[in-house]
């Protein structure tokens, strides 16, 4: 009887050192709950489903260096902000690549000549995603641009032999438009970017020690900031791009996200089959949107108020096309770019911004539907958080504080900054609401 009763002790301890240790050590799947993951139509991160509203803070891993353009006072001030707000997910670029003579493009570079990274940046990435993860937030992280305020195409094709690129602004567009257009179709301009790719998805963080692969502060990983083929011509070189890419980084990190970062059937050429089929790539993991009704032309900048009713209809019916196409791909459905301006275009952190908080409620209030009914639009980023940062000048230069308006555009146009209280009341009862 004691033999028996020393026997059931053993066991026990045994069975509670095993409970004990297998979840946090043998456990793979233990291991990859922090990363963010799918499931059908919906996200999941440590085991729960993961709606979120987020925001573009595309300049973040600049302010996380200790060089040109850094401050990591601002930017643990602007990432406890943000916190704050119960904003977890940053959709920012992983670097600037050096632009046009004829752009006005983000500085410093990351990467001034193909191949030859800024180290001092590198390591502001590094940094930047050793601070998300002590807030217990993520980074969906851009490796390209189609436009040319942060280089991105014309900066390949110049080193592939094509010439600086024209101004995208203005008169200018046209034209820009024309440069672009060959960027899926030149196999070198292509080559050197997938180089690119290879070096910073292969990077081990110098602040954590763990290769990027291992980053639980990394959601995902996009193809570009809007890519586009720019031609109806370029559109089968342009499907073979966005999926060779998508292949290369799953190739190169299998544990996080892929997308593409399209603005819908609007990035390509107004072809919903074209988006369609992208996102059947199996490499890559969800849909994204963007929608500018300014931009796009759904309102008057005039009207910005009184044409509300017809935003709402086309954002709406937008939504609602792509949805549909998330249901049939079965996968989740981003807006991971939206922004209306302030009042009577004013871009003046003083104007009000009541036109914009009419906007920024109704798409919340999608998010928060498709929470409260398990749709597939799981979440949304506005565009962008311009924080504690004020705009000297319409035009930036290196220098001026960053803010979300990138330096081809009027600094404040639709920025959000930390004293529009009215938006950032918005913001936390539209988070509030995901955890109802």
């Amino acid at each position: 009887m004691k033999q028996l009763f020393w026997f059931s002790i053993q066991t026990i301890r045994r069975g509670i050192l095993s409970l004990l240790l297998t979840p946090f050590v043998f456990s793979p799947a233990h291991a990859d709950d922090a990363f963010v993951s799918t499931s059908g139509t919906q996200f999941y991160r440590e085991g729960h489903t993961y709606y979120y509203i987020g925001t573009n803070f595309w300049y973040g891993p600049i302010l996380a260096s200790t060089g040109q353009g850094g401050n990591r006072a601002r930017l643990a001030a602007e990432l406890d902000s943000l916190k704050a707000l119960g904003i977890d997910n940053l959709r920012v670029l992983a670097g600037a690549d050096a632009g046009s003579v004829n752009a006005n493009t983000v500085q410093p570079y990351l990467q001034p000549v193909p191949g030859q990274l800024n180290d001092t940046l590198l390591i502001g990435l590094d940094y930047f995603l050793a601070e998300l993860e002590k807030r217990h937030m993520v980074a969906v992280i851009y490796l390209n641009n189609s436009w040319d305020w942060s280089g991105g195409y014309g900066f390949y094709l110049k080193h592939a032999g094509a010439g600086d690129s024209p101004y995208s602004g203005g008169n200018g567009y046209d034209s820009y438009v024309k440069y672009a257009s060959q960027f899926v179709r030149n196999s070198r301009a292509k080559e050197l970017f997938f180089d690119y790719v290879r070096q910073i998805l292969t990077r081990t963080n110098t602040i954590t020690g763990r290769p990027y692969r291992d980053e639980p502060s990394i959601m995902a990983w996009q193809v570009g900031n809007e890519p586009r083929s720019f031609s109806d011509e370029g559109k089968a070189d342009f499907e073979a791009f966005v999926k060779a890419t998508a292949r290369l980084i799953k190739s190169l990190d299998s544990r996080h996200l892929v997308s593409v970062g399209s603005e819908g059937a609007m990035g390509c050429e107004g072809d919903i089959s074209l988006f369609e089929r992208l996102h059947m790539e199996p490499a890559i993991d969800y849909l994204t949107i963007h929608i500018w009704p300014q931009n796009w032309g759904w309102c008057d900048p005039t009207r910005l108020t009184l044409d509300m009713p017809y935003v709402y209809q086309k954002t709406t019916a937008y939504l609602d096309e792509h949805q549909r196409l998330a249901v049939k791909l079965d996968k989740p459905l981003v807006v991971e770019e939206f922004g209306y301006p302030r009042d009577h275009m004013d871009y003046s952190p003083l104007s009000a911004t009541t036109a914009r908080d009419a906007f920024y409620r109704f798409l919340f209030g999608k998010v928060v539907e498709s929470f409260r009914h398990d749709r597939p639009l799981a979440g949304c980023n506005f565009w962008g958080w311009g924080g504690a940062g004020r705009p000297t000048d319409e035009t930036w230069h290196l220098g001026c504080d960053y803010l979300c308006d990138p330096p081809h555009e009027p600094q404040g146009w639709y920025s959000v900054f930390d004293s529009d209280s009215t938006t950032t009341d918005l913001i936390k009862v539209a988070v509030k609401s995901l955890s109802e």
